[in-house]
């Protein structure tokens, strides 16, 4: 695992040791942020729920965000994520929430720009997390969310506010993106 481009392209980043986790791959994380080029500027507020190693945030950061808010449930991605954040020298420019989406989402101190959703396939937390933010007043308007999730699950059900704009198919993971209008 290496963050892509920015400021800190080339950067390795510690990897769980277990299955436990299981981080974007680099071709699917590069692919990622060309779908969504153009979303990232020096005032952009990321939020990474189910951040697992902090990757995705990691690399918006790199890329020239001004804040990224990290989420886990997981002790072991907690302090995986601190270790990432504090060998990258981002600690002033993140926040880790230790706990789940809901937390997160009170945590959240200003709108997000951009959100990356990577949950446990199997869990289906894509609409609940989701719908937290938007119950929670998280999202500014006009604001990105990326979701990862598998090619044979799409997801379904969200809020008339979160619009399909952009999705490709990796082999068995689909990356979907929206934009959220107020």
């Amino acid at each position: 695992m290496r963050v892509i481009a920015g400021e800190l392209r080339g950067k390795k980043l510690q990897a769980p040791e277990d299955d436990m986790v299981r981080p974007t791959t680099d071709r699917v994380k590069e692919s990622m942020f060309n779908l969504i080029s153009g979303c990232i500027d020096d005032e952009t507020v990321v939020v990474d729920l189910f951040s697992g190693t902090g990757g995705l945030g990691i690399e918006a950061l790199s890329r020239g965000a001004k804040k990224a808010y990290f989420c886990d449930n997981s002790k072991k991605s907690y302090y995986l994520i601190k270790q990432n954040i504090k060998d990258c020298r981002l600690e002033d420019r993140s926040a880790i929430v230790f706990g789940d989406y809901k937390k997160t989402a009170a945590a959240i101190e200003e709108k997000a720009d951009l959100v990356f959703l990577d949950p446990p396939y199997g869990l289906d937390l894509w609409k609940k997390a989701a719908d937290s933010l938007i119950e929670n007043d998280c999202l500014a308007d006009g604001a990105v969310l990326v979701m990862e999730h598998g090619a044979d699950n799409p997801i379904e059900g969200l809020d008339e506010r979160v619009e399909l704009i952009k999705e490709k198919k990796y082999g068995y993971i689909m990356v979907s993106v929206y934009r959220y209008s107020e």
